[in-house]
C-alpha cells in the first residue's frame, strides 16, 4: 500500500506548516514581551515622577520590600496550579500585571539614571538581545548542555550581588555586571532555542499559546536582567 507520509509533496507542504507554526509562535512570544517592556517601563517612568513613591524607595525597609517583591508576584501568579488550571489569555493577563509591578519595583532606575543612560543602555540591550536570539534561532549547535552552567551562573551571581552589598567594592561591581551581561545574554539564546526546540503544532492552539506566554515571561526577565547590568556597566566605565 502507497504511504502517504513517504511523499515528498505531503512531507514538503508539513514543513511549510510547521515553519509557518513556528514563526507565529514566535511572533506572539515577542510582541507578549515587547508588550510586557512598554508596560514595566511605563509604570516605573509615571511612578517615579510621583514624590510619595520616590520617598518610599529611600525607607530601608521598603527598598528591601521592593526587592523582593517582583520574586514573590511571579511565584504567586505563575505557581504550578496556575500554569494547569488558567487559560493562555488568563496567563497573558497576570504577565502584564508582572509587568507592572516589576515596573513599580525599578522606580529607583529612574531616579537614580538620567534619560540619556536609560536610553543608551535599552538601545545596547535590544541590540544584543536581537542579535543574540536571531544567533540562537538560527544556529545548529545545541546549547541545552549550557543551562545547567548558566543556571550555576545565576545563583553565583546573586551571591556575589549580596556580598558586595557589604563589601561596597567597586571593582567587584564592575566584574558582577560583566558577568552579568554574559550570563544573561547566553541565557536569551538558550531560552529562545529552547522556545523553538520545544514548540509542536500537534500540543494545539491553547498549550502553544500557555507556552508562547511563559517563553516571553523567560525572555522579559533576561531582557530586564541583561538592561541592568548593562545599565551598571556603563555608569561604571563613565565614572
Amino acid at each position: 500500500m502507497f504511504d502517504r507520509s513517504q511523499n515528498p509533496a505531503t512531507a514538503t507542504t508539513g514543513a511549510v506548516a510547521f515553519d509557518e507554526g513556528l514563526r507565529s509562535h514566535f511572533r506572539k512570544v515577542y510582541n507578549t514581551m515587547a508588550i510586557g517592556l512598554v508596560v514595566t517601563g511605563l509604570v516605573a517612568m509615571v511612578a517615579s515622577g510621583v514624590p510619595a513613591i520616590a520617598t518610599l524607595f529611600t525607607k530601608p525597609m521598603f527598598a528591601i520590600i521592593f526587592a523582593f517583591l517582583p520574586m514573590v508576584a511571579g511565584m504567586a501568579l505563575f505557581n504550578g496550579g496556575a500554569l494547569m488550571n488558567k487559560s493562555a489569555a488568563d496567563l497573558n493577563g497576570r504577565f502584564y500585571i508582572f509587568s507592572a509591578i516589576f515596573g513599580f519595583c525599578m522606580t529607583p532606575i529612574f531616579l537614580v539614571y538620567a534619560g540619556a543612560d536609560l536610553a543608551r543602555a535599552f538601545f545596547i540591550t535590544a541590540a544584543t538581545f536581537a542579535a543574540t536570539s536571531i544567533w540562537s534561532y538560527t544556529t545548529k549547535a545545541d546549547l541545552s548542555k549550557f543551562g545547567g552552567f548558566l543556571f550555576m551562573g545565576v545563583i553565583g551571581l546573586m551571591i556575589a550581588i549580596v556580598v558586595n552589598l557589604f563589601l561596597q567594592s567597586t571593582m567587584m561591581d564592575f566584574i558582577i555586571s560583566c558577568a552579568g551581561v554574559l550570563i544573561y545574554t547566553g541565557l536569551v539564546a538558550f531560552d529562545t532555542q529552547n522556545l523553538k526546540e520545544t514548540y509542536a503544532q500537534s500540543y494545539g492552539d491553547e498549550a502553544n499559546n500557555k507556552m508562547a506566554v511563559m517563553g516571553a515571561l523567560s525572555l522579559y526577565m533576561n531582557f530586564i536582567m541583561l538592561f541592568q547590568f548593562i545599565l551598571r556597566l556603563l555608569s561604571s566605565n563613565r565614572n
